[in-house]
């Protein structure tokens, strides 16, 4: 059986996560892996409509998130999520979940600067969070706690899609994740 992994992109809002993430599904596929993308904006909608954006609340959408992506990396599937998880005992709660079934994690840093992501805002949320019609903005007005060691730093500011997509394949290449 392939063995199958969550690899985690963290990160500001309009950092690129999913934009990578959609770019690197796209070659993997290509090459014949077993990919899902779990969008954290479609996991909002679905698996965790009803959740606000407290503490507990983002605390309980990423654990939500991390067990049906170890479920699916658990058989074989190489997951790749791109979601926000602005907290780092979060993240490490699903890290340990995963080395607690044997499974494979990798966290990726999509370190885009506040400023860039602010001139992208694909989803306005930085115009609505300047206006005052949006608090809680995470790296604005609510913390964003970024990686200490996460397995890559990707800053995408400079770079094209695809290049930034490129060093997250060369690491999955790396650990033998890529077929």
């Amino acid at each position: 059986m392939t063995t199958g992994a969550t690899v985690w992109l963290t990160g500001l809002p309009s950092a690129g996560k999913t934009t990578i993430a959609r770019a690197l599904a796209e070659r993997l596929r290509a090459g014949g892996r077993r990919v899902e993308v779990l969008d954290g904006d479609e996991i909002r909608e679905f698996l965790s409509a009803g959740l606000g954006f407290s503490r507990e609340d983002r605390h309980t959408n990423v654990q939500r998130i991390g067990f049906v992506a170890e479920l699916l990396a658990s058989h074989g599937v190489l997951v790749l999520v791109p979601v926000i998880a602005p907290y780092a005992d979060s993240r490490e709660a699903v890290r340990k979940r995963h080395q607690a079934q044997g499974t494979g994690y990798l966290e990726i840093h999509v370190a885009t600067p506040v400023d860039v992501c602010s001139d992208r805002d694909v989803k306005g949320l930085y115009a609505r969070q300047a206006a005052g019609e949006l608090t809680g903005l995470t790296g604005v007005d609510d913390p964003y706690e970024a990686p200490d060691r996460p397995d890559l730093r990707i800053e995408t500011q400079g770079h094209t899609v695809e290049e930034s997509a490129a060093a997250v394949h060369g690491l999955l290449a790396e650990k033998g994740l890529t077929t």
